[in-house]
């Protein structure tokens, strides 16, 4: 199918106004300084928003109401994290990079335990971004798919040429007040899904079957590490958001663009402020569309039998969790009346723009700072680096374009991102929280702990190709938990023994 001409219009006016702001702000790019951190001129509650916009990714607007409609709120329990990780994050993190006065997130790691440190966490944060992009590239392309008919491929490569262009032109001062648009007008699209939904099916009927169908269960609560209970969705969300806020480049960067350290802290528990609510909308937006397609069960006739097909699964046997990432995209193609599908669309697509533009250019700000300045040549001028990052910010688009096209068919978003990030922000995590919180671990009883971890790390992550008895009974979200604690308990072990011996 085509989309109608009005909604076209609207999403190519989305674009365009994209494209402009990262021309306006092109012209104050005259230095890395400017392009990686702002100068340092962004207000906190831009930078909140900001933060917002990053965390409401493509991945919570098409991956939480498919996990409601599949499932239940287990993942909700993520969001309800963010606060415990806000309070250290604005209490310890924040001071100690403003402080700092290092853009780039590795620095002291290098300066703590040598180059090795260094470059794991590097390697770590950027297989991170482009498991990111890459993730939200198919989210992008499922959507649109759906909507259009068009090749999947196609999609990824111009949607992502298009993020590329005006993150270039840019640099993160356009990322952010892009993002400001970008939250507000997801906000929006959330809200207006939900009415329409609601206007077809009452708030009273969604919530008693919701209920009586157990869909608004948080998980068990019992303390069972080996399935996704209530305990082990909070202790991944605690980790992973420690991870976002103490280690991840992408936000490390931003602190820099604050006007001061309070700014910067009062930017994070603003982020928290507007997510969980928002969160919640999606989580009850995926409960609703469950409950309107249960009493009208021919309206998705059309999409079962597609996913039957391509999954090579009997009609009969199909499972609301086989096709919960579709239902939002379907419900937007079959249900939403012209021009509000072309709001939507746009909602949808500044959910996949923020993330991936401040993606690709904090991947680039570690590519200068990390690699080319420390191995390649140290003594660069001002211009030559701006170059390096203008040409570092497209080999990250188009390798995020890569790893998007490689995830066409997976069956959850939400269980895939959240897999790949638990792997890579154990590592760098237990790395930093191990040099942040022993002042008296030596070089090699670091390498000894981080090699320690990996190795717990790999076990979990790929434990189903192992035997039964080298098998960790863990859930895979609680890799980014032991694998942390592992690498800093040994540190703090190992020192402890040589204090004491010696």
């Amino acid at each position: 199918m085509s989309l109608p001409i009005l909604d076209l219009l609207i999403i190519v006016a989305y674009l365009i106004s994209m494209i402009g702001i990262g021309v306006y702000f092109s012209r104050k790019n005259s230095s890395s300084e400017q392009f990686t951190t702002a100068s340092g001129k962004i207000p906190g509650w831009a930078l909140g928003l900001s933060f917002y916009a990053t965390f409401l990714s493509a991945i919570t607007f098409l991956g939480d109401p498919g996990k409601s409609f599949g499932s239940n709120w287990n993942p909700f329990v993520f969001s309800l994290s963010i606060p415990f990780a806000a309070f250290v994050a604005t209490k310890f993190f924040v001071p100690f990079y403003r402080g700092s006065g290092e853009i780039s997130a590795y620095t002291h790691l290098e300066k703590r335990f040598g180059s090795w440190a260094r470059t794991y966490a590097m390697l770590c944060f950027i297989m991170t971004q482009l498991a990111r992009m890459g993730t939200i590239f198919y989210g992008i392309a499922l959507t649109l798919n759906a909507l259009t008919g068009l090749d999947m491929r196609l999609i990824i490569i111009v949607s992502g040429l298009c993020i590329i262009f005006y993150t270039v032109l840019g640099g993160m001062e356009a990322v952010i007040w892009t993002e400001v648009i970008q939250a507000i007008i997801k906000t929006l699209g959330a809200l207006l899904i939900l009415g329409i939904i609601l206007s077809q099916v009452g708030i009273d009927q969604v919530l008693s079957q919701g209920s009586a169908e157990h869909k608004f269960d948080l998980g068990k609560m019992t303390p069972d590490l080996s399935t996704s209970s209530f305990w082990v969705v909070l202790m991944y969300g605690f980790f992973i958001n420690l991870t976002n806020f103490g280690i991840d480049q992408n936000y490390i960067q931003r602190y820099h663009t604050a006007q001061n350290t309070q700014d910067a802290a009062k930017s994070i528990w603003l982020c928290a402020l507007y997510y969980l609510p928002v969160s919640f909308l999606f989580f009850f937006i995926g409960t609703a569309l469950y409950v309107f397609y249960g009493q009208n069960p021919n309206l998705i006739l059309e999409l079962k039998q597609q996913v039957s097909l391509e999954k090579n699964i009997p009609l009969e046997a199909l499972s609301a969790a086989d096709y919960g990432d579709k239902v939002l995209p379907f419900f937007m193609k079959t249900q939403i009346p012209t021009g509000f599908l072309g709001i939507l669309m746009a909602a949808l697509l500044s959910a996949a723009m923020s993330t991936m533009s401040s993606g690709m250019n904090s991947s680039a700000t570690v590519f200068l700072k990390d690699i080319y300045l420390r191995y390649v040549n140290p003594d660069v001028s001002a211009a030559k680096q701006l170059k390096i990052l203008h040409i570092a910010t497209v080999v990250m688009g188009l390798l995020g374009i890569t790893f998007g096209i490689s995830m066409i068919g997976v069956k959850s978003l939400l269980d895939v991102w959240w897999k790949l990030s638990g792997i890579f922000a154990a590592g760098m995590l237990g790395i930093f929280l191990m040099g942040f919180l022993n002042k008296h671990i030596e070089n090699w009883q670091a390498k000894i702990a981080a090699l320690v971890g990996v190795i717990i790390i790999a076990l979990i992550s790929f434990k189903d190709a192992l035997p039964e008895s080298l098998k960790i009974p863990l859930d895979s979200k609680m890799t980014v938990v032991v694998g942390t604690l592992s690498i800093v308990g040994t540190g703090y072990l190992l020192s402890k023994l040589v204090k004491k011996s010696s």
